[in-house]
């Protein structure tokens, strides 16, 4: 089978930077923007990546079909992939990026593999490619070859075992740790700032937990642009320790100070057009307007 064409599956931010640094390795990258909104739009002509214009194209031409897209749409978009190759009488090879519980991505390969496909699980640790030291896309499933003939091409790929749903569990530990710490450092600040204690709070922080509060001065003006796509992903790693036998309840929570953080102004941003210059303190002043649904 040749590999060469290569259909991401939507070009978000993280999606148009891995089609970005695969068309520079020498691969040709297609794309269904129809329906997609003006920034996706936007991000895929930056990138290189040629508009086939629908899913059904993007079937016919590649042989390998990256999905890169919020959480809760992982499930339909697999649908509309299967139904396609049935449509087409074309089989690729889908590979779920997104992150999703190991439950999901075993409901996602059912789905691909009904239509006669094969489907990767894949898991990403880090930031898109050109920021920093390459993600780590963490791949498992009883044949990943399309994915580690891909490592080193502005990637890494990370073998974590040969069963789908491994890789996708790794991606949601790691998650749990890093989204979870930021929706209970939100939460204690907020908390503060209501009982009146905020400016004592975050002196005694400057003593005791230097390090902790300049974590939290870096990421959390940050957050908005992000929330709304990622209470799904909340969800599905409450999911993730739920059937791990683990209380879900903290991440259910942290999936609530996301839905906080969508209700903001800020939450119109895009990784794009984030105010960089906004303050912990100029941030934690409009959260706390929008803690109650008005």
């Amino acid at each position: 089978m040749d590999r060469n064409c290569i259909g991401i599956l939507m070009p978000g931010d993280m999606g148009h930077a891995v089609g970005a640094t695969l068309i520079d390795h020498g691969y040709r990258v297609v794309t269904a923007l129809n329906g997609r909104s003006d920034n996706s739009r936007m991000l895929a002509e930056r990138a290189g990546l040629t508009d086939t214009g629908s899913i059904d194209a993007v079937v016919s031409e590649a042989d390998v079909i990256p999905s890169i897209l919020p959480p809760a749409a992982a499930e339909g978009l697999a649908s509309e992939v299967s139904a396609s190759m049935r449509r087409t009488g074309k089989i690729s090879i889908y590979v779920d990026c997104n992150a999703v519980s190991p439950d999901t991505v075993c409901r996602i390969e059912g789905i691909i593999t009904d239509a006669g496909g094969l489907c990767v699980d894949v898991g990403i640790v880090g930031l898109r490619p050109g920021r920093g030291a390459p993600p780590r896309f963490y791949v498992s499933g009883p044949d990943v070859s399309a994915m580690t003939t891909l490592d080193g091409t502005g990637i890494q790929v990370v073998s974590a075992g040969d069963t789908v749903g491994q890789a996708s569990a790794v991606k949601m530990v790691y998650a749990g740790l890093t989204k979870g710490t930021w929706t209970l450092h939100l939460s204690v600040l907020l908390a503060a700032q209501r009982l009146g204690v905020l400016e004592t709070y975050l002196n005694e922080l400057e003593f005791s937990q230097k390090s902790a509060l300049n974590a939290m001065r870096s990421s959390l003006p940050r957050l908005p642009a992000d929330s709304a796509r990622w209470v799904g992903e909340m969800e599905q790693i409450a999911e993730t320790l739920g059937s791990a036998g683990l209380p879900s309840g903290i991440h259910e929570g942290a999936a609530d100070i996301f839905r906080i953080l969508a209700r903001t102004p800020f939450a119109s941003e895009t990784r794009e057009t984030i105010d960089r210059d906004r303050t912990l303190e100029d941030a934690l002043g409009v959260y706390g307007d929008y803690i109650d649904p008005k």
